[in-house]
């Protein structure tokens, strides 16, 4: 009756556990070192590797390099969740100057990070074009999920210091502005650099058309939700019913809808958050949503980062000393210098500057990225992409997650939040 041992291990069983108690050391360990809430993203991947080293099979189950579509799905939801939380609980939309460093990082310090990686990647690393193309366009970006140290309260709570405004409403739209690059790199590795093609194809679907959907089918779900949540019918409106499941149903309406139509999702996704804060501005039923929104985030980024340690060692072998210095390169120079030149003339002060231009937390989004492209175009160097994003990932959890929330909170105690402009 039982072809296999009583006591049999199960692998995936093992897997459960072992992804079950990292999380829970992870967040429970630095509690005796730091009266702070912990920073969890570094340690979670560290127990990863080491857990899953221990489970006979399992990294090679995971291997991006074999199966990216499931870390592509994995990593969509986390990110297009997390988007539509942080559009959410944005406060203060205010005037243009209080978004302008928000459009210099966006304009000015992408651009220049895309350029710079894509530099390194092919004239020190050796890739292909399109492949340094993508890398690019996959570490630019900085994370809606793993930033919450610099990012601005939850909704109606306040806490819009400019540097986590600046901070928030750049990693809520450059995850989708990241996008075209990625598309790019996609031409460049399918047909070639050609210039018809890129002005063509890429210049006019993959920029202009695609952005300016996700942007506009951001406000059309946004609006439309919050009607339906807020105002129809006015006497028994869906919200009374506190149902924060409802948080979950929106990201899905906004994204969905928005992909039908060829548009960026992640755009949308954001948009639609801050469109929909807008039809009740103040009710209390979006601090629930966000809660309800926030738990799904959390669970998905400490399921994704165990599992981004536990594939460490399969990519070992991938990652040699011009890779690891392009991650260090980006975390410590690029990113730092890019964003620092780009908020130049801007209304922020030197230590605001420094803050926001230091604080690039690279994460879940770039392994979207490269999970998406992975499952449309085969990559001479996909393994090589792999091993750097996944190095990144660790070295920004660590250097960011560890000093975000006490410099942060050293710089906006000493320059107080001054009354936005209106």
């Amino acid at each position: 009756m039982h072809d296999e041992p009583f006591f049999g291990f199960n692998a995936y069983h093992v897997a459960m556990l072992t992804i079950g108690l990292g999380i829970v050391l992870a967040l429970w360990l630095p509690r005796f070192f730091s009266g702070r809430e912990p920073a969890a993203s570094g340690l979670l991947i560290l127990f990863g590797m080491v857990a899953f080293s221990l489970v006979p099979g399992m990294p090679e189950a995971l291997d991006p390099r074999e199966s990216p579509r499931f870390w592509e799905l994995t990593s969509e939801l986390a990110v297009i969740v997390a988007l539509f939380g942080t559009g959410l609980r944005i406060d203060n939309l205010s005037s243009y100057r209080r978004w302008q460093p928000t459009v210099r990082l966006l304009v000015v310090a992408m651009p220049i990070t895309i350029a710079a990686v894509a530099f390194m990647g092919y004239n020190f690393a050796g890739m292909t074009l399109a492949g340094a193309i993508l890398l690019g366009a996959v570490l630019a970006p900085t994370d809606p999920v793993l930033a919450g140290d610099v990012q601005v309260g939850p909704p109606t709570e306040g806490g819009e210091h400019p540097i986590r405004f600046a901070l928030t409403t750049e990693a809520g739209l450059n995850d989708g502005l990241a996008f075209p690059f990625v598309y790019l790199g996609l031409l460049v590795g399918s047909v070639g650099f050609s210039v018809p093609a890129i002005l063509g194809d890429w210049l006019l679907f993959d920029v202009f058309y695609r952005i300016a959907v996700g942007c506009a089918m951001g406000v059309a779900t946004g609006w439309l939700l919050g009607r339906i949540l807020f105002a129809i019918p006015r006497n028994n409106v869906l919200a009374n019913t506190g149902s924060g499941v409802l948080a979950f149903a929106c990201v899905l309406v906004s994204y969905g809808a928005t992909e039908i139509l060829e548009g960026y999702g992640f755009i949308a996704c954001f948009v639609a958050g801050l469109t929909m804060r807008r039809v009740k501005a103040e009710h209390a039923f979006h601090g629930k949503l966000h809660s309800f929104n926030e738990a799904i985030e959390l669970a998905l980024t400490a399921l994704l980062l165990v599992l981004v340690g536990g594939i460490f060692p399969e990519l070992w072998s991938e990652l040699d000393w011009r890779h690891a210095a392009i991650a260090i390169g980006l975390l410590l120079v690029v990113r730092p210098v890019g964003a620092w030149l780009s908020l130049l003339g801007t209304d922020t002060r030197t230590k605001e500057r420094m803050v926001i231009a230091f604080y690039g937390v690279r994460g879940v989004g770039s392994i979207y990225y490269l999970g998406y492209a992975a499952s449309h175009l085969e990559f001479v160097n996909e393994g090589q992409l792999w091993a750097t994003i996944a190095l990144t990932i660790l070295l920004s959890t660590l250097i960011h997650g560890l000093t975000a929330a006490f410099v942060v909170e050293q710089v906006v105690q000493e320059e107080p939040e001054q009354p936005p402009e209106t």
